[in-house]
């Protein structure tokens, strides 16, 4: 079986066959740069990297493009509000554009933390603004939009397949009404396409209708376009998104060009806390930058930001995450087991004896390798691919209670947590620190001296004590590993 992706399009799960054999054009609804990173990116943003790592290790030629959105995105998701960029300048006294550019690299710091690879491509909207405009000049031509006092606005009646993706009924929507419909529409469901600026917006552009900025819908339609062509393989973003954006992207893209604008579309669903979705408008969100410090209320310690990847990738990226302390801490656990044994085998291979790759142990790596892409090949399911990886852990620790275990068996062991682990899962490193690594004894006599602490404490059976003790080893950044043998240690 071949690789097979949930088509939020078509409702149904479908084999996933590209435009262009053994080529991919992906694109993903980037950020909007007004604020920190929080764990809902993580689900999305690790749920895409995934798709696109797979798609690699398939061996497809995949150019990923996922925008920064600095312009266009109001506050109540749709034509009115403030633009949120805007807003947060004006409450931190700064210019649109430099917290655009702050945020801009925070995101992308949190995410090289989260071992996501960089997208090829990051267009910002600012800066595709002339092609926005192109494109409101073509929808205007082929009567799909309508100019009213220096704004534009999309005639949703005159596209007939508004709704086929969130399979909303387009004559209810036309029909309903809003009290805070912009009287300049034709029908409530119409959706601007440039907007007239007033004069205190700071963030405009001359355009033939006057000065003003692109509609949010508008700039990803032209983004992906442009780097992708009219037909794209695949677009993503989250389930939230569906409507109204990508049904906007979707009813000005196909009219400009008459042609289908995605064949594969893939949502991920949303982080929830207490049963509710996470996120900046309802204030219960927690950054990844307070994960990695553990300093938000609601956690107990600071978080390796690979366990965090590894929280989403216990769940269906189209499942949602029900975030707690608990759930990270268990993927924390998780993430830890899975290093200590990568890093044994790393450490055996040092000083075992060449030979040939164990026979037995070959065949088992490569039913655990088909078991993984079979998990990955039905819709990405990484819970069960992770599953597998653990499998590998539990067979790994058994077969190294022999130390006659050669080299080359090893790493075939090693090169399988590489492959599936780090070059798809992306939460098995290439290096790790470890003890052995610092450049000096002070490091290591000091942690014993705590670790002796701790023992003393859990021989007096006080435990409290001694989990207080490995909770300030772990938040100084450093991994206590217990055995039969001892108590071993490394940095994360």
């Amino acid at each position: 079986m071949g690789l097979e992706l949930y088509n939020s399009l078509t409702r149904k799960q479908e084999e996933f066959v590209p435009l262009e054999e053994g080529r991919v054009g992906m694109y993903v609804c980037g950020p909007t740069v007004y604020g920190h990173a929080h764990f809902g990116h993580a689900k999305s943003y690790v749920s895409f990297d995934i798709l696109v790592r797979y798609l690699r290790y398939l061996g497809y030629n995949v150019t990923y493009v996922e925008n920064i959105t600095d312009v266009g995105h109001l506050t109540d998701d749709a034509d009115e509000g403030e633009d949120k960029i805007a807003k947060k300048a004006k409450t931190e006294h700064k210019h649109p554009m430099a917290i655009a550019e702050y945020y801009t690299r925070s995101f992308f710091e949190d995410m090289d933390k989260l071992n996501c690879v960089r997208p090829d491509i990051s267009p910002r909207a600012s800066g595709h603004i002339t092609e926005q405009i192109d494109l409101v000049k073509t929808l205007l031509e082929k009567g799909y939009a309508y100019e009213v006092n220096g704004s534009v606005y999309f005639d949703v009646a005159k596209f007939k397949s508004y709704g086929k993706l969130s399979g909303r009924n387009i004559d209810e929507m036309i029909t309903g009404t809003r009290v805070d419909t912009s009287p300049e529409k034709k029908n409530p469901a119409d959706f601007a396409i440039w907007k007239k600026a007033e004069p205190n917006h700071i963030m405009q552009w001359p355009s033939p209708w006057g000065m003003g900025y692109p509609g949010w819908h508008l700039e990803c339609s032209v983004m992906s376009m442009k780097y992708l062509g009219k037909t794209i393989d695949i677009h993503g973003g989250g389930m939230e998104n569906k409507f109204p954006h990508h049904e906007c992207e979707i009813a000005q893209s196909e009219a400009a060009n008459d042609a289908l604008f995605v064949k594969y579309w893939v949502h991920n669903n949303m982080v929830t806390v207490d049963g509710q979705k996470m996120g900046k408008s309802l204030n219960n969100f927690i950054t990844l930058k307070q994960a990695f410090a553990g300093t938000h209320e609601k956690l107990t310690r600071q978080y390796d930001p690979l366990a965090i990847r590894q929280l989403v990738l216990n769940s269906h990226y189209r499942s949602p995450l029900d975030f707690s302390d608990a759930a990270l801490f268990a993927a924390k656990s998780g993430y830890e087991k899975i290093s200590s044994c990568v890093i044994e085998v790393r450490n055996r291979i040092k000083t075992a004896t060449d030979g040939e790759v164990d026979e037995t142990v070959g065949k088992t790596l490569e039913d655990l390798k088909e078991k993984f892409e079979k998990a990955m090949n039905n819709d990405l399911n990484t819970s069960v691919a992770l599953s597998v990886l653990f499998e590998l852990v539990r067979d790994t620790q058994k077969l190294l209670q022999d130390n006659k275990t050669n080299k080359q068996t090893l790493e075939a062991i090693d090169g399988l947590f590489s492959l599936l682990g780090g070059d798809v899962l992306g939460i098995v490193k290439d290096e790790y620190e470890q003890a052995g690594s610092v450049d000096n004894e002070l490091m290591d006599k000091l942690v014993k001296i705590l670790v002796e602490q701790r023992n003393e404490a859990r021989k007096q059976k006080e435990y409290a004590r001694a989990d207080e003790i490995r909770k300030k080893i772990d938040e100084a950044g450093v991994v206590l590993e217990d055995s039969p043998n001892g108590t071993s240690w490394r940095i994360k």
